[in-house]
C-alpha cells in the first residue's frame, strides 16, 4: 500500500492560481467559528512566520502583518483532491482519496512497472511537485502503517520496527484518547505490545486495539477504490512516449489482442470499451482522454474491435506523446464457442459490425432494435430499444399467429361489406379502390387492456382478419366492436402481409 500526503492542499490549489510573484507571500486560509476568524490552512511562508492553523486572524496579523488571506474551500479542496486520487489511477486503477488531505493506492503487482517501489513513489511525488504541490509517500504492508510512516516516520521505512517509534497519533486516534495515553505513560506505539489488550479494551473502547491491529495487518482494512475496478483490464506503458497515429494504433491492436485472450479465457466478450490514454504533459488535476465505444452484442474479435476504435483514435490530442494506454472492458456478457465458416469469419458478425459502426457515426439515440413488449394490441406489442444496451426480459409474440411485415400507423378506415354477425368481409374500399376478398382467415379477437377503458383508437374490442383479394394481394383488416341494433361497427386496414 502506497499512502501519499499532501500536507499543504488548500493553500497549495491557491497558490497555483496566483502570478509566480506572488506565491512566495505568506498565506492563511480563514474559516468563521463561533463569530470569529480562525486560521485553518498555511502555506510554507506563514508556517514560517510563526502561523499555524488555530489560530486566529487578529493573532496571525500580529504574526505576520502583511499575511494574504482567504476563505477556505473544503468543498473545492475534496473535489481537487478526488481528481488527483483518479489521476493516480495511470500508477494503479485501485486509488482512494483519504480525506481531508491524501490518498491511498494499492500497487500490488504494479510496482515493476515503474522500476520497484521507491522508483513508483519518487515519480508520483516528483510529479506532484512539479506540479505546484507538497508531496510525500510512503509504501507500507497495510494502509495504516502507510499512513502513519508518511505523516510521522520516515517513508523509506516499511518494517514494524519502524512503527513501534512512531507517536501514537500515527495509530489514527482521536487527540482525547492520545492524552489519556499519555497520561499512563504511552508514548510510542511500541509502548502497547507490552499492555494486556483487555485493559486497554475496558478504557479506551474497542477503537483503539481495532486501529492497532490495522497498522500490524493483523485486522483487514478494505480500500474502496474511487471506481469500479473492470475484470478485464490491460495497460501499456511505453519507454519513450508515442505520439504518431500508427503508434497509436499499434498500441491499441496490442492491448487488444491481450484483453481478448483474457475475456476467452473468462467465457466472456466485451459490450463497452474504454480506452484511457495518459499524455506526459497531462495535468495532475486533469482527466485522462478517454474513448468509449459499444458493441450491439458481446465480442471478442480483436480485429473487428479495432475498426470500431479506428474513427474514435483521430480525436486524441497526444501534445507531447503519451506514456500510457489503458484499455478496460466496462461492460461484458457471456460469450461460449462460436461456429465459424471456412473462412474463419462469424456468419453473423456483419450485421452486428454493421450496426456498431453505425451507432458510433450517428449516436446510440439514432440506432434502435425492435423488442416485444408484453401487450397483445399491435401498435402495441414492441419498443424501441437501444442496440447496445443489454435486451429486457423477453416475451415472445403469439405463437401460431401471423403478423404481418408492415403496419399502418394509424390503421386507416375502410368501408366493408361484410356477412353477419363474424363472417369475414367480402370486399372493402381502400383509398378509393375496390378489393374483392376471395380468401379469408378469422376472426382473432384482441380485446383491450382492462386498465385502458379504450382502445388507442376508442375502440374497446377489435376482430381481425387475414385477407386476400383477387389481386393476390394480402392485407389484415379488423372490425371494431359488435353489430348492435343502432350502431354499425366500424372497419380498418392495420397491415400487409405480403
Amino acid at each position: 500500500m502506497l499512502a501519499l500526503w499532501l500536507p499543504r492542499l488548500p493553500t497549495d490549489a491557491r497558490e497555483r492560481l496566483m502570478p509566480p510573484e506572488l506565491r512566495t507571500r505568506p498565506l492563511a486560509l480563514l474559516r468563521t467559528e463561533r463569530q470569529r476568524r480562525m486560521v485553518v490552512a498555511v502555506n510554507r511562508a506563514a508556517a514560517g512566520r510563526g502561523i499555524s492553523p488555530g489560530h486566529t486572524l487578529s493573532d496571525a496579523r500580529a504574526l505576520e502583518p502583511t499575511l494574504e488571506v482567504a476563505e477556505a474551500t473544503p468543498e473545492a479542496d475534496s473535489l481537487l483532491l478526488g481528481r488527483i486520487a483518479d489521476w493516480a489511477r495511470r500508477y494503479s486503477p485501485w486509488t482512494a482519496a483519504d480525506e481531508p488531505d491524501g490518498v491511498v493506492i494499492d500497487i500490488t503487482g504494479c510496482a515493476h512497472l515503474f522500476g520497484g517501489e521507491p522508483a513508483l513513489a519518487a515519480d508520483l511525488t516528483g510529479r506532484l511537485r512539479a506540479a505546484g504541490f507538497a508531496a510525500r509517500a510512503a509504501v507500507a504492508d497495510t494502509p495504516a502503517a502507510a499512513w502513519g510512516l508518511v505523516r510521522f516516520g520516515s517513508p523509506e521505512e516499511r518494517r514494524h520496527e519502524a512503527l513501534d517509534g512512531l507517536p501514537l497519533a500515527a495509530l489514527r486516534l482521536p487527540a482525547e484518547m492520545v492524552e489519556g495515553l499519555h497520561a499512563l505513560g504511552l508514548r510510542r506505539i511500541g509502548d502497547l505490545h507490552a499492555m494486556p489488550r483487555a485493559g486497554l479494551a475496558a478504557r479506551f473502547g474497542g477503537r483503539l486495539l481495532q486501529r492497532y491491529d490495522q497498522a500490524f495487518g493483523r485486522l483487514d482494512e478494505p480500500i474502496s477504490p474511487r471506481r469500479p475496478v473492470p475484470d478485464h483490464r490491460e495497460r501499456l506503458t511505453f519507454a519513450e512516449p508515442i505520439a504518431t497515429p500508427e503508434s497509436i494504433a499499434g498500441a491499441l491492436r496490442h492491448l487488444l489482442g491481450r484483453l481478448c485472450k483474457g475475456l476467452e479465457a473468462a467465457g466472456q466478450g466485451a459490450r463497452r470499451l474504454r480506452l484511457d490514454a495518459h499524455r506526459t504533459d497531462q495535468r495532475v488535476d486533469d482527466e485522462p482522454q478517454s474513448l468509449s465505444l459499444g458493441t450491439s452484442r458481446p465480442t471478442r474479435d480483436p480485429a473487428a474491435l479495432a475498426r470500431l476504435f479506428a474513427p474514435l483514435l483521430e480525436r486524441i490530442e497526444p501534445g507531447l506523446g503519451l506514456e500510457t494506454l489503458v484499455l478496460s472492458a466496462t461492460e461484458t456478457g457471456p460469450l461460449s464457442a462460436i461456429q465459424t465458416g471456412i473462412d474463419g469469419e462469424d456468419a453473423n458478425s456483419g450485421l452486428a459490425e454493421l450496426v456498431d459502426r453505425l451507432t458510433l457515426r450517428l449516436g446510440e439515440r439514432a440506432v434502435l432494435r425492435l423488442v416485444p413488449r408484453e401487450s397483445w394490441l399491435p401498435e402495441r406489442c414492441v419498443a424501441p430499444h437501444p442496440p447496445l444496451e443489454s435486451l429486457p426480459a423477453q416475451k415472445p409474440w403469439p405463437a401460431g399467429q401471423p403478423r404481418p411485415l408492415r403496419l399502418l400507423t394509424p390503421p386507416e378506415p375502410v368501408e366493408a361489406t361484410a356477412p353477419l354477425p363474424d363472417d369475414p368481409p367480402l370486399q372493402f374500399v381502400w383509398r378509393g379502390v375496390l378489393h374483392r376478398v376471395r380468401r379469408a382467415e378469422g376472426p382473432e379477437r384482441i380485446e383491450c387492456e382492462w386498465w385502458r377503458p379504450e382502445g388507442s383508437l376508442g375502440l374497446a374490442m377489435r376482430d381481425y382478419y387475414r385477407v386476400e383479394d383477387d389481386g393476390g394481394r394480402r392485407f389484415w383488416l379488423f372490425r371494431a366492436g359488435l353489430y348492435q341494433p343502432e350502431e354499425n361497427p366500424r372497419w380498418f386496414l392495420h397491415g400487409f402481409l405480403g
